[in-house]
């Protein structure tokens, strides 16, 4: 099926026999058509790689279909027949090792410099829908009364803009490939119903609400019609028209040949035989078992990190060049909490506020790196902005309130999990997402600090009176500290630390509490037996604070 939308106006592309028929909502392409359609596209592409004698790519093709009828107008879904000699050299520079091979094509920063990433989720129309839609690039802005008036102001009082007014705070599909289609020619946004200065503002009775900001000093216009992309993009075209797609770029000074092009067919070449090899293996393979299941015989890529789309001429190893990578500031990982009263002291009290809990199994899995290496990632980037953001922690399987907040949760023991909760109110908000990657992360966190997701209650029993609870212990670093100091020298070096008025105390610990102390901060492990005394009020151990619910 075929939008009569100028949007995703497809190029006239012969091929051979595949998979697909012309009247099929899968467009299909080659090296040159992707460059076109895709590669230079403001619009998400899921791409198939398949060969027509694949049984996995034949059991595909009914869920592919559909999940095309599905994302019609919001985002492409397209194929690759590779067993076409003239692909070869294409789907042998994009790494394709199997068949079928499903990669998510999402624009880049830069324009023609898409983001490529590999589909490893399961082979279903649903499951496939929901991965793409998540990848469509979010250009609403979500408004509040604070700052609805400042961005009517952006892009002077000439510019079109467009506003939803919804009682959802997640942005939608459907919104997202509006703002797609008009991006640069109308700004859009969204905003929530309980923004009640904005509402009275515009007027607006009834949810959702469409209004169109015609600009020019023109009234704004209230949208009557459905909830439709084709109707709706009608409707903002009477301010502006929406991008063809892919939109035009610059053009540029042909430069002239250089002496490498001979070099780049050559390579190009090596490319395309290789791969024709790699398939003609696999399409033996496929035939020897065409009745296995289709999980046994799917080849998979390895899970590598998204990359920018390839260029098809492969370079081979010998021939790159040392790239100078610029070096950064390592992120540190977020705190760990060793034991159940110092996770009730942080977040799990009546007076808590958010916490972020990363809940570790017992050993190793593929999700426990990108995780913790996520949050900390995200952590560090607030902390150096010096942005509020409320704490991340990691609990591992030993701690035992961690344990108790996995079974009240119904949540698995051998499972990376993350959960949102606050003490205080008395909330919690699970991350379901099956990847762990930084920015899916980020874009959870931020629906929290948005109050975007619905909140489930805690369960009771969790949370303990943060009046009953002892004192945490304040780990000091004190200029000059050596072991030789007595008490008198090292109040006086404090002194100019403390704030005024306040009185503390010194106690010297013993060895054997000096480990207990260690155990349960790993700040202090690796410090040698030099020990900084522990200032403040009682010190908590484990099964001093409440063993309530602990398991």
């Amino acid at each position: 099926m075929i939008s009569l939308l100028p949007l995703l106006t497809l190029l006239p592309v012969v091929l051979g026999e595949g998979l697909y028929t012309r009247s099929s909502p899968v467009l299909q392409v080659d090296g040159r058509s992707y460059r076109e359609l895709i590669e230079k596209s403001n619009h998400t592409t899921i791409l198939e790689f398949y060969a027509p004698w694949c049984g996995h790519c034949k059991n595909l093709a009914p869920a592919f279909e559909k999940a095309a009828k599905s994302l019609s107008g919001l985002a492409k879904v397209a194929a690759v027949n590779c067993d076409e000699e003239s692909n070869k050299q294409f789907c042998g520079s994009m790494g394709v090792q199997g068949f079928p091979t499903l990669k998510i094509v999402k624009p880049g920063k830069k324009a023609g410099k898409p983001v490529v990433e590999d589909y490893q989720g399961a082979r279903t129309a649903k499951a496939i829908v929901d991965a793409v839609v998540e990848k469509i690039p979010n250009h609403v802005r979500r408004l509040k009364d604070a700052d609805y008036e400042k961005w009517l102001d952006e892009g002077g009082s000439e510019r079109p803009k467009a506003i939803l007014f919804s009682v959802k705070g997640m942005v939608s599909a459907l919104l997202k490939a509006i703002a797609v289609d008009f991006l640069g020619v109308i700004d859009v946004a969204q905003i929530r119903d309980k923004e009640k200065e904005a509402i009275e503002v515009f007027n607006i009775e009834k949810f959702p609400t469409l209004v169109l900001l015609p600009g020019d000093g023109k009234d704004p216009v209230h949208y009557n019609g459905g909830m439709k992309k084709e109707e709706i993009v009608k409707f903002l075209s009477q301010a502006a028209s929406p991008n063809p797609d892919p939109a035009p770029s610059a053009k540029k000074e042909k430069k002239p040949k250089s002496s490498s092009s001979s070099t780049n067919k050559s390579r190009a070449s090596k490319s395309s035989s290789a791969f024709s090899k790699a398939s003609a293996s696999h399409e033996s393979a496929d035939s020897a078992s065409a009745k296995a299941t289709q999980t046994s015989e799917t080849a998979t890529e390895p899970d590598t990190p998204p990359t920018s789309s390839p260029d098809p001429a492969v370079v081979t190893e010998a021939a790159q060049k040392p790239v100078k990578v610029p070096t950064a500031e390592l992120a540190p990982p977020i705190q760990s909490l060793q034991d159940g009263l110092s996770l009730q002291q942080k977040c799990l009290n009546t007076k808590g506020g958010t916490c972020v809990l990363l809940l570790l199994p017992e050993g190793m899995t593929a999700e426990t790196v990108p995780a913790i290496s996520g949050l900390s990632e995200i952590a560090f980037k607030h902390s150096q902005a010096k942005r509020n953001l409320f704490p991340f922690y990691q609990l591992p399987a030993s701690n035992s309130q961690g344990l108790a907040l996995r079974t009240k949760l119904g949540l698995k023991p051998d499972t990376v999990e993350v959960v949102a909760v606050n003490g205080k109110r008395g909330w919690y908000r699970h991350y379901s997402a099956q990847s762990f990657k930084q920015a899916e992360i980020e874009d959870w966190i931020d629906a929290i600090r948005m109050g975007d997701l619905p909140k489930s209650s805690l369960p009771e029993g969790l949370l303990v009176p943060a009046e009953g609870l002892p004192m945490e212990p304040v780990r000091m670093e004190i200029p000059g500290f050596h072991e030789g100091m007595n008490k008198e020298e090292i109040r006086e070096a404090m002194r100019g630390q403390m704030p005024e008025g306040v009185e503390f105390e010194i106690e010297e610990i013993d060895d054997d509490e000096y480990e207990r102390l260690k155990v349960r901060d790993p700040e202090i492990k690796g410090q040698g037996t030099q020990k900084n005394p522990v200032i403040g009020g009682e010190e908590g151990g484990e099964g001093k604070g409440y063993s309530h619910e602990e398991l």
